[in-house]
């Protein structure tokens, strides 16, 4: 059977390449964007099968309608991908407090609002497979993203924590952690901090790093996205990408090594 999507931030990068993935096969997608009309190219490819709706997902009210529209429209909802989110970028110090809570009021409570009102949806349905679309750095973290980290890592922590409530009723959950894509999260879509000038040479270097990076391309995002929810029991986690597969590997090697070392101490603080 076709499924039936609910996809925030639809209109470029990750999000048009699961939309498109979807509805390259058949499935029926609910794209939101907060300017539908860059969705108005998918609505004259596949007509009715993509309904475009406005959404701005800090707007609590405006999630809502969007989940109830895309819901009374199609009769169901199989799968949600909370997608909308953007990159952060500047060293902790060059943060200011507005750049801080906009990474988080989109990229943490934009997931989380939306997911609060399709809940009570899949469990009346018994079914249904939330996908937050999380980052390696949801699980690591690097210097001058630590805005984006910290987003990415409250939508970890609470997305875990969401598996567990809802076993036994049918609803699914995955953490999708891309690497790095071809996408313009790090260029127009970005925030950029003001530098300061303690960190002139660490910019200088964060910027070759950069301009040397190979992304990976979206459209095989989509098609991984697709094995996902098509899969009987898919991950909770799952990485995207080789750059995140060779990052992961060492990083918990050194977590667990760190712990152990210290484990004497750890015990010693029970008392």
């Amino acid at each position: 059977m076709s499924k039936v999507w609910f996809v925030t931030g639809s209109s470029r990068g990750l999000g048009r390449a699961f939309v498109e993935a979807a509805l390259g096969r058949g499935d029926r997608v609910a794209a939101t964007a907060r300017d539908p009309k860059s969705l108005g190219d998918l609505v004259e490819r596949y007509g009715d099968a993509v309904l475009p709706l406005p959404l701005d997902v800090t707007d609590t009210a405006a999630v809502t309608a969007a989940v109830s529209a895309a819901h009374r429209h199609f009769g169901r909802l199989d799968v949600v991908v909370n997608n909308a989110g953007y990159g952060l970028f500047g060293m902790i110090e060059e943060l200011t407090e507005e750049q801080l809570r906009g990474q988080m009021e989109t990229n943490f409570f934009g997931a989380f609002w939306v997911t609060q009102a399709v809940l009570p949806l899949l469990r009346e349905q018994g079914s249904g497979h939330i996908v937050q679309i999380s980052s390696v750095n949801g699980i690591t973290a690097f210097p001058f993203v630590g805005g984006y980290n910290a987003s990415k890592w409250a939508l970890e922590g609470f997305s875990e924590s969401l598996s567990q409530e809802v076993q036994g009723t049918g609803i699914k959950i995955t953490l999708v952690e891309p690497g790095s894509f071809d996408t313009d999260w790090a260029d127009s879509s970005a925030v950029q901090a003001a530098p300061h000038p303690a960190y002139a040479e660490f910019h200088k270097a964060i910027q070759a790093m950069r301009d040397a990076r190979q992304p990976a391309d979206p459209v095989a995002a989509g098609r991984a996205l697709l094995q996902i929810v098509d899969a009987e029991n898919p991950p909770l986690r799952v990485l995207l990408g080789s750059q995140p597969v060779d990052i992961v590997r060492g990083l918990y090697a050194q977590r667990l090594q760190t712990w152990a070392e210290w484990e004497d101490l750890s015990r010693a603080a029970q008392g």
